[in-house]
C-alpha cells in the first residue's frame, strides 16, 4: 500500500518545536513490544539478563562508538523496558568525521544526530542481532519516551530513579 498521510501518521510524543539534537542530557525510556519480557528476570532485587537483554546492554553501550556526539550516564534493562540517560554533546567538542552518515529523513524527520535518530539507531542494531543470532521477534514498541533533564536536580533525580529500578520493580 502507498503511503497516505491521512491513514499513515502518528501523533509525535516529542515536544514541539524542540531542537532533540541541542547539545544536553536526555532520559529515555524505551519498550518492548506488547510489554513483552525479552530482556531477562528480576530475582532479589537484581536484573539477570537474557541473551536479547546482553544485545541490549551491548548495543547501548557501542552507542557513542556511532555517535560521537553522546556520553552515556546511568542506564538499566529490565525485562521489558530500558531507561537511559544520554547526553548530546557540542559537535564541536567531537569529530564528526568518526560518525555514521545519517541523512535527513523527510518522511520520519529523522535529524542527525538528534535523540531520535540515536534511539532509532540503538533500536535497529539490537533488532538486527536479535534477528541474526536468535529468530524474528518484534522487539520493540514504537516511539519511545522521553525527558529534557534542565538541571542537575533532575540529573541527580534521574539517576537514582534508574539504579534503583531493579530493586523497585513491582512485576
Amino acid at each position: 500500500m502507498a503511503y497516505n498521510p491521512f491513514l499513515h501518521h502518528r501523533r509525535s510524543i516529542r515536544l514541539p518545536d524542540y531542537d532533540y539534537s541541542k547539545p544536553g542530557c536526555y532520559v529515555v525510556t524505551i519498550c518492548t513490544h506488547e510489554k513483552q519480557r525479552f530482556f531477562g528476570e528480576i530475582t532479589e532485587g537484581k536484573m539477570i539478563l537474557s541473551e536479547i537483554g546482553k544485545y541490549a546492554t551491548d548495543c547501548w553501550l557501542e552507542i557513542p562508538l556511532h555517535y560521537p556526539n553522546t556520553q552515556l550516564h546511568e542506564f538499566v534493562i529490565m525485562p521489558d523496558h530500558l531507561h537511559g540517560i544520554i547526553e548530546i554533546l557540542p559537535t564541536e567538542n567531537v569529530d564528526l568525521a568518526l560518525e555514521s552518515t545519517h541523512q535527513r529523513n523527510a518522511y520520519q524527520k529523522i535529524i542527525p544526530r538528534s535523540l531520535g535518530c540515536i534511539v532509532r539507531g540503538y533500536k535497529i542494531g539490537v533488532t538486527k542481532k536479535v534477528r541474526k543470532g536468535l529468530n524474528d521477534r518484534i522487539v520493540w514498541q514504537d516511539n519511545f519516551h522521553d525527558k529534557i533533564i534542565r538541571n542537575a536536580n533532575m540529573l541527580r533525580n534521574f539517576k537514582r530513579y534508574i539504579v534503583n529500578n531493579p530493586i523497585n520493580w513491582k512485576g
